[in-house]
């Protein structure tokens, strides 16, 4: 260990002797700094005017596409070639090497030493990295320290990667400046290797493990896997020890077999522990973000636990002629693998598989309008020649339809998932998150379970809302529209209609939906409702300004009645119609969901609503959900229009200016239960129309939902929500951060440039 010790002194010196060391640290320092600074100047310049930060302050900074890592990773690679490459190659130009291998110094130590160098120079850069990291602490509020603290560990493993890598090179030539560019080289191959022959499931393995690229990203975001640290441990071992080797038979005379035998078990031996450490049941995860955030929740755990140690299969099915191709295909495996890895961590047998068919399904169809005259075969096969791609890897429409049947699915890329014989399907979406979210997994796994899930029915037979049709005014979006992420079918809610006229509501339903009817209910409808009331189910009444006589006789019996008129609200932007009132505390606390957004900024886009009258309701408890602003808004008893003159308050005319209920929930024990009830005064605010309404910060999704988990006793949605990062506020403005700057980018590597060519002045003069 003192041999070691001394020749990374020597090492070291040696370095610090010449100018490479001294300029790559003050580039290195200078690089960091300015992307670091630029970052928080245009964070404290969105502060400066006014703008509340959204997202995690330290995590933009340094994390973030323009932040200290992304400097620090697309540079890292010119950096490590300029201090390897001459590790022992000038030892070999200069003829010192004979005489490190006539002295009683083992091969091993000199290897050891020299890399031990390295990991010293690493500590250095780490160290400059680390200057950045503490400014976070001071400039931002509650940063999450341990997400820091493996960020650095990361870069840390990876600087040692590297300098394994640049050792070795610089041991198979004479010359530094061969050894730097095939130090380039090599980094350049391992970096992009994943990339190649990915369509091929063995080879993939392979490049993969080899491949450095986004071998530290679970650590940049504070998930630290045993597998990971394994990985550069072992790429640390593979190249020193052939290194090790290399010098041994550069000194010996030994056979070309020997030597290919040698090199080969070592390989072998990296390729087998590699291979171990990724075996998923010996995995160790430490996630150490404060909110821990790379971790699925407990309620998913606990999801996960049920489904035991029977396997869990996921067959993606990919379209020639649908969407989101790219998810699906070959490519795409290691892909995949990533996303599902949070699940894997608690399941270790799922198993992934990959089928590709084409077929005319849904908007696919479309292609072959444009290919007029072609058969099916023939637009396939001038498609996989574009696209390059064998169509023998791709199921026919015959085949494809005899293994599953995709009919009634969007024309994307769609998950099917088995478990003990039964299947269920997991989309993806058209939205910007694109993937599944933990929700949407939760709910399918839940479905694989054969659980009960909560069944809501929307009466029909009166002219409804209509949950089979995208109108404006229909509620399809809301309900079982597939490719929309947050509709009841893919949040883990059954949903279907029923006419009351003919049929008594089922017992085992979680709700029965009124949502606006236009007529009277017949006297058979209003006894199967009344039976459903009376034995304690679950309901839940959207009515509109002029139906009062339709659906008061019915909500009569709770104490609530729609009051005559509708709500105006004054705005300069919006239509007077169009009420935007407030959620209640009671909201809030009742309905799981809205943990999602800032309590003291949610609004509800409510068109043409109407009050409700809070009256005799000594069988239930009730609590006001959505209120207006009596400041800005009144009950206006006549009809008026919303495209002429502004409207006008008449307490003459008996219009009311006060807070008032639009949203009102009540409670009563029945039964053996607790009986939920929700009174609207609006049914457009679960519309098609209101779940697009882009112009406005509206709640209605997050509200939506609320109502139906809270009659549903909380069961569904399963909540993926994660508490939003503490350090939104930056601490320092931009005068104090062109200060920092001006230390840290010019001050300080100005002094480390004097104190360099003062050592090597000296070191000349000697």
């Amino acid at each position: 260990m003192k041999t070691i010790l001394q020749i990374a002194k020597t090492e070291l010196k040696m370095l610090f002797y010449s100018p490479i060391a001294w300029f790559l640290i003050i580039v290195f320092m200078v690089q960091c700094g300015l992307g670091y600074m630029a970052t928080l100047k245009s964070i404290a310049q969105m502060q400066a005017d006014g703008y509340k930060i959204p997202f995690s302050v330290v995590g933009q900074a340094v994390f973030g596409s323009n932040g200290l890592f992304a400097s620090v990773m697309r540079n890292l690679y010119l950096y490590l070639p300029l201090l390897t490459m001459g590790l022992i190659s000038k030892e070999m130009s200069s003829g010192t090497i004979k005489l490190l291998y006539s002295s009683p110094i083992r091969i091993r130590d000199i290897v050891l030493g020299k890399f031990s160098a390295m990991v010293i120079m690493s500590v250095l850069m780490l160290g400059v990295v680390t200057i950045f990291l503490s400014i976070s602490y001071f400039t931002a509020d509650s940063p999450d320290i341990g997400m820091l603290l493996s960020s650095l560990l990361g870069l840390f493993l990876l600087l040692c990667a590297y300098s394994a890598i640049g050792l070795f090179m610089s041991s198979l030539t004479t010359y530094q400046i061969v050894a730097a560019v095939s130090t380039f080289v090599i980094f350049g191959i391992l970096y992009n290797i994943a990339d190649l022959w990915k369509g091929i499931p063995f080879i993939r393995d392979i490049t993969f493990f080899l491949s450095v690229s986004g071998r530290t990203d679970w650590m940049l975001v504070g998930l630290i896997t045993s597998n990971g640290i394994i990985y550069f441990l072992a790429i640390v071992f593979l190249f020193l020890t052939i290194t090790i080797y290399k010098l041994k038979f550069s000194m010996q005379t030994v056979s070309p077999m020997v030597k290919a035998g040698h090199y080969i078990s070592i390989i072998a031996i990296t390729l087998l522990i590699g291979y171990i450490s990724s075996i998923p049941q010996l995995i160790i995860y430490a996630d150490v973000t404060e909110n821990k955030s790379n971790t699925l929740k407990p309620d998913t755990q606990k999801i996960i636990k049920e489904l035991g140690d029977e396997p869990l299969e996921i067959t993606g099915y990919t379209n020639l002629l649908g969407g989101y191709m790219e998810d699906g295909n070959p490519e795409s495996y290691q892909k995949n693998i990533n996303a599902w890895a949070p699940y894997v961590r608690f399941k270790h047998n799922i198993k992934l598989k990959s089928v590709m068919y084409y077929d005319t399904l849904a908007q696919g169809g479309d292609i072959m309008k444009g290919n007029k005259g072609k058969t099916l075969a023939q637009v396939v096969e001038k498609i996989a020649q574009t696209r390059e791609m064998n169509i023998k890897q791709f199921l026919t429409p015959e085949q494809i339809r005899k293994e599953v049947d995709l009919s009634k699915e969007p024309n994307f890329y769609i998950m099917q998932l088995k478990y003990k014989g039964r299947k269920t399907f997991l989309r993806v979406y058209p939205d910007n998150e694109h993937w599944p979210s933990e929700t949407e997994i939760s709910a399918a796994f839940k479905r694989l379970l054969s659980a009960k899930m909560p069944k809501i029915l929307f009466a029909t037979g009166e002219l409804e809302r209509n949950i089979n049709k995208i109108g404006d005014r229909e509620y399809q979006a809301l309900t079982n529209l597939k490719v929309f992420r947050q509709s009841l079918l893919n949040q883990g809610f059954d949903v279907d209609t029923i006419s009351l006229a003919t049929k008594p509501v089922p017992k085992d339903i979680s709700v029965l939906v009124m949502a606006d009817p236009k007529v009277g209910l017949s006297a058979a409808a209003t006894k199967n409702l009344q039976e459903y009331i009376n034995g304690g189910g679950n309901l839940l009444v959207t009515g509109e300004p002029n139906k009062q006589d339709v659906l008061n006789p019915i909500i009569k019996q709770f104490g609530i009645q729609l009051m005559d008129g509708a709500i105006v609200q004054q705005s300069k932007q919006l239509e007077p119609d169009l009420a935007t009132p407030n959620l209640t505390g009671a909201a809030t606390k009742l309905f799981m969901p809205l943990e999602q957004a800032h309590k003291d900024s949610i609004v509800v886009s409510m068109p043409l609503a109407t009050a409700l009258s809070i009256e005799n309701t000594k069988w239930y408890k009730t609590q006001p959900l959505l209120v207006t602003n009596p400041k800005s808004s009144w009950l206006k008893r006549e009809r008026f229009l919303t495209d002429s003159a502004t409207v006008q308050f008449e307490p003459q005319k008996g219009d009311l200016q006060k807070a008032f209920p639009l949203a009102v929930s009540l409670t009563r024990k029945i039964a053996q239960k607790e009986q939920r009830i929700i009174v609207i005064g609006d049914a457009d605010l679960m519309s098609n129309k209101e779940l697009n309404r882009f112009n406005l910060r509206t709640a209605n999704f997050v509200f939506n939902i609320g109502v139906f988990s809270w009659l549903s006793y909380g069961e569904f949605p399963i909540s993926s929500f994660r508490p939003a990062p503490k350090d939104t506020v930056l601490l320092v403005d931009k005068d104090q951060i062109h200060l920092l700057k001006l230390i840290f980018v010019w001050i300080i590597p100005g002094l480390l440039l004097a104190c360099g060519s003062i050592i090597l002045i000296r070191r000349k003069r000697k």
